[in-house]
């Protein structure tokens, strides 16, 4: 029986990741406080990322976007400060889609070229490439200096006379000047001034941006009018569509494996349903992974809007974080897997990413090894990929002040800044453990173990799922807010997962009913050897309808027993 590899995506802030610079100073520029680069990625780095159970690298921040830092000298437009947030900038306010940021290139005249050595290195060391796609806006300033011959610039025949044009590139509002609660003036480059107004990249529809909006960002016109609200103008086809599939298939003819489409949900399904199969006709292998946060429009996104995945955040991440802080019950993830039963194989798992607090912050739990019930489940619950955020598995806490954003539990997507745990396992690019502390290496080590159970064991890639709660509930044998349990089969492999949210250790039994006898087609075993690949330690169990199995689990921690049946 053929199984499928389960897909495991590491996450990177490509401009931190390999940054050796530790001045870290709040506010500081690139001269002050250094920045990774894509050279970084080495073969040993990526190897380390290969060792660790990734399938897949998502490299965040590649395109370039606006900054505080001068690159004139290379031709590049100087960027308004005071329509920057950082200085580095945000990666989701890009100026250029067929660029490179240079910051993250040794030399800046070939930042195109080291790219493509990236892709190269990245496939070399047998993982698959993954980079942002930003649809709903662009920067203020956005304009192509790389563009290929031939294509327009965004905007560049616009009538910004009228506030909606189907076939506009952006939203305008007519006669009114950029105003809102943002400070446009520098002394260095003046006032910053734009006449007519564009619509703001969180669907501000007038002239008035406030510090809390992303008044960076301008709003993309997909042929939606906000303004007269008539709908959804979509025949003749767009002309920001053309402009998007141009720039996806740019970026596919490259050679990378996936986009991961930012606030996919801002951008009509119409427009998602029309592009990605014209995109998968050319590169049927490529992959489109969604950041959406309405359950409402899930199904809609998957089945018209093809994608492939979409994140999984208002349902399983904020329950296994509302239970690892102790907000609520582990009976919540029952309901979690039911609600996305239909299209659980669609949805990317995570407790991390560079929007969220780190686990280990002051902010989220504190402690990271508080989260590790939390991600056996993410990660073993169903087939689904699960994503890492680089320097999860090694406790990062987040909690410096690195800039704009504060000290808020977040690694800064704002700034030039050295993330310590990252620089200490870098070791002057030798990318090993060394100055690692203890705890730091006895969580990579678990996050390495559980990572390699997804990729080895076809019962979490390939099997079947039977979640044991309905079976546990009121019991005196198991404490279903603290403590959960399923099944996962593959042919005659049973892995039993169960896991404590507890702060003490837990002797528990659990049931198992005849209909998971009957629905898995398993025989009982009154005596049962199994293994637990956590620990790789030796148990025997009953395995039987009649009674419980019984065993010992660590305060925040679990077992995966595996088993053979007849």
């Amino acid at each position: 029986m053929e199984t499928t590899k389960k897909i495991i995506i590491y996450q990177v802030f490509t401009r931190l990741f390999g940054n050796q610079n530790k001045t870290c100073q709040p506010d500081g520029d690139i001269e002050t406080n250094g920045c990774g680069k894509m050279n970084d990625f080495t073969k040993q780095a990526l190897h380390e990322i290969k060792k660790l159970g990734a399938t897949h690298i998502w490299y965040t921040g590649l395109l370039a976007h606006a900054s505080q830092t001068d690159y004139t000298a290379y031709g590049i437009p100087k960027n308004h400060p005071s329509i920057v947030k950082g200085k580095a900038g945000s990666p989701y306010a890009i100026r250029d889609y067929y660029d490179v940021d240079p910051d993250l290139a040794e030399h800046v005249d070939k930042r195109m070229e080291e790219f493509e050595e990236l892709v190269k290195r990245t496939h070399e060391c047998g993982l698959k490439m993954i980079i942002d796609f930003v649809p709903n806006h662009v920067a203020r300033q956005y304009h192509s200096i790389a563009k290929p011959q031939g294509v327009k610039d965004l905007g560049e025949n616009d009538d910004c006379t009228q506030a909606f044009n189907p076939q506009n590139n952006f939203y305008y509002i007519p006669g009114q000047k950029l105003e809102g609660e943002i400070d446009f003036y520098n002394p260095e480059m003046g006032t910053y001034e734009e006449m007519p107004a564009k619509a703001t990249g969180n669907d501000r529809f007038d002239p008035w941006p406030n510090r809390n909006d992303w008044y960076e960002t301008v709003k993309l016109n997909y042929g939606v009018d906000y303004i007269n609200h008539t709908g959804g103008h979509f025949d003749p086809i767009p002309d920001t569509w053309y402009k998007m599939e141009q720039i996806l298939s740019y970026w596919a003819e490259k050679g990378i494996d996936g986009f991961r489409c930012d606030m996919a949900e801002m951008v009509p399904c119409e427009f998602w349903g029309w592009v990605i199969p014209r995109i998968k006709a050319a590169y049927p292998n490529i992959i489109f992974i969604a950041e959406v946060y309405n359950p409402n429009e899930y199904r809609n996104y998957i089945h018209n809007g093809h994608f492939d995945y979409l994140y999984d955040k208002v349902g399983l991440y904020d329950t296994l974080r509302n239970i690892t802080c102790d907000y609520a019950s582990a009976t919540g993830i029952t309901h979690c897997w039911q609600s996305v039963d239909d299209i659980q194989d669609h949805m990317l798992n995570f407790l991390e990413n560079h929007d969220e607090q780190r686990i280990a912050s002051g902010f989220f739990a504190e402690d990271p090894f508080k989260a590790i019930p939390a991600f056996i489940v993410s990660a073993c619950l169903r087939k689904n990929p699960v994503m890492v955020y680089f320097g999860q598995e090694l406790g990062e806490k987040g909690m410096d002040s690195e800039g704009f954003s504060g000290r808020d539990g977040r690694t800064t997507i704002f700034d030039y800044w050295c993330v310590d745990s990252i620089f200490r396992w870098n070791n002057h690019g030798r990318w090993n453990t060394h100055l690692l502390n203890e705890r730091e290496k006895e969580l990579r080590h678990f996050y390495e173990t559980v990572l390699h159970i997804c990729q080895n064991e076809p019962a979490i890639s390939d099997g079947d799922f039977f979640d044991l709660m309905y079976v546990n509930l009121n019991g005196w044998q198991m404490n279903e807010h603290k403590q959960y349990a399923f099944l996962r089969k593959f042919a005659n492999e049973v892995l039993l997962v169960m896991v404590n949210f507890g702060d003490a250790p837990a002797q528990i039994g659990v049931n198992i009913p005849t209909h998971a006898f009957d629905y898995l087609k398993m025989t009982p075993s009154p005596k049962c050897k199994c293994k637990d690949l956590l620990s790789g330690k030796q148990e025997t169990i009953c395995f039987s309808p009649d009674s419980p199995v019984c065993t010992e689990l660590p305060a925040y921690g679990g077992k995966i027993l595996k088993f053979k049946v007849k």
